[in-house]
Formats: structure tokens, C-alpha cells, sequence
């Protein structure tokens, strides 16, 4: 089975925004940020395993036509 290695990496990029939200409230409210820190744990790895295994890498300008595709394939 191949990776779909576009799915992998906009999926890590989501997880990475969706990140910052939590790590922001536990530094506003003076507390660990156990959540925060483990998704961009999980974020981290997917976008380096994406990075890694896709054959040619990715560029910061083909990162809207990856997105695009993703969708394009998933929204049919």
C-alpha cells in the first residue's frame, strides 16, 4: 500500500494550527501545555514523515495546489 504522502502532510499542517489555540490558553492561564505539546508532537511527525517519503520534497510554493488536490480528492 503507498502513502499518500499530500494527505499526510496536510493533515500534519492541521493538526500543527490546531495547536496553537491550546498551547496560547495554557500560557495565558499559567499552566502546562500537555495537549498543546503532544499535538505538535503528532503535527511534527506527520509533516517530517511527508517530507521525507514524498520522492521530490515539497517547496512552500506548491503548498496551496497540495491542499487543493487533498480536498479536490476527498470532497467528490
Amino acid at each position: 500500500m503507498a502513502m499518500d504522502t499530500d494527505l499526510i502532510l496536510v493533515i500534519g499542517i492541521v493538526v500543527l494550527v490546531l495547536s496553537v489555540p491550546s498551547l496560547l490558553s495554557a500560557y495565558a492561564e499559567a499552566r502546562a501545555p500537555r495537549a498543546g505539546a503532544v499535538l505538535v508532537l503528532i503535527g511534527g511527525v506527520l509533516v517530517a514523515t511527508a517530507l521525507t517519503q514524498h520522492s521530490a520534497g515539497y517547496t512552500f510554493s506548491e503548498l496551496p495546489s497540495v491542499f487543493l488536490r487533498v480536498i479536490g480528492r476527498y470532497t467528490k
